[in-house]
């Protein structure tokens, strides 16, 4: 359990939406709120409150029965930043957010809002790990509804002459053509938001900022703080994290208020960087911003990540502030709780949601399925699949792409045929992604590659995620070869190699036995494109590989590596390295000084790893006896 420390739970609820803190914990898998009795012995470092707001890194003495932070006025979180210095982290953000999207006006995207069949220049590879989670797009989905407004979102787009002008001008930029289309024109506030959202929608983020960046020129266009927050996350995603904190100085101290805030913190999260967003939501309080659900949500999501026990913390934090859940509170927490193959107490939370009048949707849905099909439970999963469907697929042809790989998990091969038949006359862009993934599931590599074909005849000139899909397939069936062809295919067309095609290579190597070769792989690709990061799962694929062999120089090596490229304060890298030192029978000294300088507390698995390594420690009589 990921309990936090003692206090008492009486009393605690939501207070306004009837929800129970003790129930909503016990449900979620939390545990009650106490100290890590299982690690008492072994670790003195815990988390604890103070009156004056959050500590951690400290000693906990277990006598508070509630929260002293509880009453108190002020409250922070804070990670403490480890062996880095602020030179340091500041160089990790330049890049540090480079993988999520990097500009590249030679590749082509296509739009997903209609029936797929036009082509558009693109200026990102979106290469990312957020890219293959459905909990994480709709966090993106949240933010542009705070950025651009309900109403913006949920209108039916449909292509102006901005927009068209935006499109066909394929220059490294747009203003020219912007300044000769709005000669003798009145340009409609309305308008360029819709556009702006499209672009957007179709990852043209640098057309997007041009955009914006344009329209802040004009006399007529008064940017408000929705529009100065929408240029931070632009910002973000072209130009790096660094550059958007920085832009924030910029912008005019009564525009900036605190949905600029929050749109960065939305980025540190997307870019799991703990350190940066904790002391940014400590900013945000002493700036005296009202905490909002929108804030709390991305901490939960936070904390999904890269620490579960906090996310009790931010639990209390909504009690404090009569902070009523939201929709995507309870699918942060649902989706928490399937990761924990708690399934019982996943049903649970969705019992309270639906007790405090909201109703699982779409994506809470999927969100069930998927660990329903994960954990086994067929009839389950498909009993919500089929829910998910209603009467009519055709008329909700959109879930198509979310109910595919769940029926390929579930081994369901004519329920994947009978889907992909409903789009396979005139499919869209996420339709052929789901349907190539779905088919390579289930082993269907002749159909895979069938779809993949019909891909590349649709539309003019293919991405790097239309090529990745397909390498993806490939490495999970270990078809080395074909993924090596499609790579130099993929190399010829002018795609740019990014960290999700690495990550299918790296996997190829490593299922065909050849982990050096798919070490010098990663690591020749970092050398040449020094601006993309690898995916954390490249490097522990790896290193799990060496772990295995009780390969310590080189486990060391990768682990070295995972902390250059700022993937610091995880504890499955520890829990790798140690294997190794366990499988090589050799003590691991200094690791637990390590874990204290990258601020990582030892959960129970650690602990008894580290256990097993000091076995191997030499004493005055082992070195007697050798």
């Amino acid at each position: 359990m990921w309990a936090i420390r003692r206090t008492s739970t009486k009393s605690l609820n939501f207070r306004g939406s009837g929800l129970n803190i003790a129930a909503f914990r016990a449900c979620a898998g939390l545990g009650p709120v106490s100290n890590h009795e299982e690690d008492e012995s072994s670790v003195s470092e815990l988390h604890s409150f103070t009156a004056n707001g959050w500590m951690t890194s400290k000693t906990y003495n277990g006598t508070l029965p509630i929260p002293k932070w509880f009453s108190a006025g002020r409250r922070c979180l804070s990670s403490e930043t480890g062996t880095k210095n602020d030179g340091e982290e500041n160089d990790e953000l330049e890049d540090g957010f480079s993988e999520l999207e990097t500009p590249d006006a030679s590749e082509t995207i296509v739009g997903d809002d209609g029936d797929g069949a036009s082509d558009s220049s693109s200026d990102s590879t979106s290469d990312s790990e957020s890219d293959l989670s459905n909990l994480d797009t709709s966090s993106v989905e949240t933010l542009e509804t705070e950025l651009l407004g309900k109403d913006a979102t949920k209108k039916k787009f449909e292509p102006s002459p901005l927009f068209k002008v935006v499109m066909e001008e394929s220059g490294p930029s747009i203003s020219g053509a912007l300044d000769k289309y709005a000669e003798g024109k009145e340009l409609s506030r309305a308008e360029a938001y819709q556009v702006l959202l499209n672009l957007r929608r179709r990852k043209l983020f640098v057309k997007a900022l041009q955009l914006s960046e344009w329209l802040e020129k004009k006399e007529n266009f008064d940017f408000s703080e929705r529009d100065y927050a929408s240029r931070v996350d632009l910002i973000a995603k072209v130009r790096g994290l660094q550059k958007a904190e920085n832009y924030i100085n910029e912008i005019p101290k009564s525009f900036r208020e605190e949905v600029v805030y929050r749109t960065l913190l939305a980025n540190f999260v997307s870019g799991s960087l703990v350190n940066k967003a904790e002391h940014l939501f400590n900013k945000m309080k002493d700036l005296g911003f009202p905490i909002t659900v929108f804030t709390c949500n991305q901490m939960l999501l936070l904390y999904k990540r890269s620490d579960k026990r906090k996310i009790a913390d931010i639990l209390l934090m909504m009690e404090k502030e009569n902070l009523k859940p939201s929709l995507f509170t309870y699918q942060v927490l649902i989706d928490t709780k399937g990761q924990s193959h708690d399934i019982q107490g996943m049903e649970q939370i969705v019992e309270t949601m639906k007790a405090e009048g909201i109703e699982p949707n779409v994506r809470v849905q999927a969100v069930l399925a998927r660990h329903y099909a994960t954990a086994g439970l067929k009839e389950k999963a498909e009993a919500v699949l089929k829910e998910m469907e209603g009467t009519d697929l055709k008329s909700i042809r959109y879930i198509c792409p979310t109910l595919l790989p769940i029926y390929a998990t579930l081994g369901n091969a004519e329920e994947v045929e009978r889907i992909w038949k409903i789009n396979e006359a005139k499919p869209r862009q996420s339709d052929f992604f789901a349907a190539i993934d779905a088919f390579g599931k289930l082993k269907n590599i002749e159909q895979a590659e069938a779809i993949f074909d019909k891909m590349t005849k649709t539309y003019k000139k293919l991405t790097t995620r239309h090529y990745t899909i397909m390498l993806r397939v490939y490495a999970e069936n270990k078809m080395l070869g074909k993924g090596k062809e499609l790579l130099k295919r993929m190399g010829d067309s002018g795609c740019i190699i990014g960290p999700m095609a690495w990550d299918a290579l790296v996997k190829l190597y490593v299922d065909a036995g050849e982990v050096e070769k798919a070490d010098s792989v990663l690591q020749k690709a970092v050398q040449q494109n020094q601006q993309l990061r690898p995916l954390f799962s490249s490097y522990m694929t790896i290193l799990d590989q060496y772990s295995r062999r009780g390969d310590v120089h080189n486990a060391e090596k990768i682990f070295q590596r995972l902390r250059q490229a700022g993937y610091i304060a995880r504890a499955k890298p520890f829990h790798a390295l140690l294997q190794t030192y366990i499988n090589a029978k050799v003590p691991a000294y200094g690791i637990r000084e390590r874990m204290k300088a990258d601020n990582l507390f030892p959960n129970k698995g650690l602990l008894t790893q580290l256990a097993l390594v000091d076995a191997f420690r030499k004493t005055s009589v082992s070195e007697l006896l050798d």
